[in-house]
C-alpha cells in the first residue's frame, strides 16, 4: 500500500513525487515508457526560472534524479484501469496491481498526426514527431516541418543546422509561436516559410517518403523532401480506464487538480487548461501533490479519531 501513485514521470509527475517525498509520504511512479516526458526531446530550453540555457534531457534527468534520490520508486508499467473502494484505489498495470490512498495522473499528451493514408506506415522511413530524436537521420537533405507553434519553430531552427533545406508549413498565415524565435528562423537563409497551405499527400517510393503535395488557394504543388517533421499539437493521454470527467477533447477535467473523484488529482498537459508549459506542469505537479497529502493526511486523522 501507497500513499500516493503517480502515473507518469514528466515534469508534472516528477514534481508531485517531490513533493510528497518531502513531506513523508510513501510514493510509487509507474510510467510506460522512460522519465521525461515530451521536454526530454527538447534540444534548449530557455524559458525555465533559473536556467538561461539548459537541454531537455539535463533538466528532466535533474528532476528524476531528484525525485529517486529522495526515496521515490518507480517501475516501467502501463496503467490501463483505476478504480476506488471506500478509501482505498487499485491501479491495474500490465504487469500487476496496486494499491493507494491517493492518486496523480500526470500522463502529459503526445503528438497529433496528419490523418494521411500512409503516415503511419512512413514512421521512421520519412515521418518523425520529434526532430531532435531523428533529425540526424537527414543531414544534408530537404525537409519539411508542419507546424506553427513553438515546437515547429524549434524544430524548423534545429535543421537547418543540420540539414540541407527546411520548408516550414503551417495552415495559418500566423504563427502561435513565439516571436523570437520566428526571428530567429527569418534569419536563417536555408529555412523556406510557406503559409495558408495543408499538406494534403504523402508520395513514397520503394517504401520511404520521396516527396509531399501540399494545397494553397486550390492549388496543388509537389515538395521533394526526404523526411517530415510533424508539429501540429498534440492529444492528451487520457485512456486509462477510469469514470473521469473530460471536456470535448478529452482533457481531464478539474479545480485546483482536483477532479470529480475525492483522492484522485490530475495535473500537467492531460489537465484541461488554457496553457501547457514546462512551468505550468511543475505548477500543477506541485498542487496536485499538496492536494494528495492534505487529502492522506485528513482520511488519516479521520481514521484516528473513529
Amino acid at each position: 500500500m501507497y500513499d500516493i501513485i503517480i502515473v507518469g514521470a514528466g515534469p508534472a509527475g516528477l514534481t508531485a513525487a517531490i513533493y510528497a517525498k518531502r513531506f513523508n509520504k510513501s510514493v510509487l511512479i509507474l510510467e510506460e515508457t522512460t522519465y521525461g516526458g515530451q521536454i526530454i526531446n527538447t534540444l534548449e530550453i530557455e524559458n525555465y526560472p533559473g536556467y538561461k540555457n539548459i537541454s531537455g534531457f539535463d533538466l528532466m534527468t535533474n528532476m528524476y534524479e531528484h525525485a529517486i534520490e529522495l526515496g521515490s520508486n518507480i517501475k516501467i508499467e502501463k496503467v490501463e484501469k483505476i478504480t476506488k473502494e471506500k478509501d482505498i484505489f487499485t491501479v491495474k498495470t500490465n504487469n500487476n496491481e496496486y494499491k493507494s490512498l491517493s492518486i496523480i495522473i500526470s500522463t502529459g499528451a503526445k503528438s497529433r498526426k496528419l490523418g494521411l493514408p500512409n503516415e503511419e506506415k512512413l514512421i521512421g522511413s520519412g515521418i518523425s514527431y520529434c526532430a531532435i530524436c531523428d533529425g540526424n537521420f537527414y543531414k544534408n537533405k530537404d525537409v519539411a516541418v508542419i507546424g506553427g507553434g513553438n515546437t515547429a519553430l524549434d524544430d524548423a531552427t534545429h535543421l537547418a543546422d543540420i540539414c540541407n533545406k527546411v520548408y516550414l508549413i503551417h495552415r495559418r498565415d500566423t504563427f502561435k509561436g513565439e516571436s523570437y524565435l520566428l526571428d530567429s528562423i527569418k534569419n536563417k537563409s536555408n529555412i523556406e516559410i510557406i503559409t495558408n497551405t495543408n499538406v494534403i499527400e504523402l508520395i513514397e517510393e520503394d517504401n520511404k517518403l520521396k516527396e509531399i503535395i501540399i494545397e494553397k488557394e486550390n492549388t496543388k504543388s509537389n515538395i521533394l523532401v526526404s523526411g517530415v517533421f510533424v508539429a501540429i499539437g498534440q492529444i492528451p493521454s487520457s485512456d486509462i480506464e477510469i469514470t473521469l470527467e473530460k471536456d470535448k477533447q478529452e482533457y481531464y477535467i478539474s479545480n485546483d487538480c482536483k477532479t470529480n473523484i475525492e483522492g484522485l488529482f490530475v495535473s500537467g498537459d492531460v489537465r484541461s487548461k488554457k496553457y501547457r508549459q514546462l512551468t505550468t506542469a511543475v505548477s500543477d505537479g506541485t498542487i496536485a501533490s499538496l492536494g494528495a497529502i492534505e487529502y492522506i493526511d485528513k482520511i488519516k486523522c479521520d481514521k484516528v479519531t473513529e
